[in-house]
């Protein structure tokens, strides 16, 4: 299966790291999977099948049949529009890989850092306490006790 990814990241142009970020498959995952290291989970399955829906599932796990799904190729040739996220021309910061982070973040109720940090000191009931001695020592290696008058 780790050349079928591989198959599918060189047709689109992509990275190794910029593959990860897209379908969101962590780098070092996607690393010990084309090191053959790790196996691929089907987590990693689903997200390369959910972004890159063109792919055939039967391709990607048994290397069965093509590489592209039946209907796509039948449209008469007909282009599969893909993401240009590799590609020279694309801009300089493709708003879709971090659009989906941002909208969590929003989502979530987290704030930018930066805010104002307040911390809350909670005080529960107990006695006052009492200062019993102090101690003071010397460079000599002598010290001092001081105790409060009672």
């Amino acid at each position: 299966m780790k050349d079928r990814i591989k198959k599918i990241m060189e047709s689109n142009h992509m990275t190794q790291k910029i593959f990860s970020q897209f379908t969101g498959i962590s780098e070092g995952s996607l690393s010990g999977v084309l090191n053959n290291k790790t196996r691929p989970t089907l987590q990693m399955v689903d997200a390369i099948h959910k972004h890159f829906p063109q792919v055939s599932l039967e391709w990607l796990l048994y290397g069965v049949g093509s590489m592209e799904d039946a209907p796509a190729s039948q449209d008469g040739g007909a282009q599969v529009d893909r993401p240009e996220v590799g590609h020279a021309d694309a801009p300089a910061s493709s708003p879709l890989l971090f659009e989906a982070s941002q909208a969590a973040v929003e989502s979530r109720g987290v704030s930018e850092p930066g805010g104002a940090f307040q911390n809350q000191i909670k005080y529960i009931d107990r006695p006052q306490r009492r200062i019993t001695e102090i101690r003071v020592f010397y460079d000599d290696q002598t010290w001092e006790t001081f105790a409060p008058k009672k």
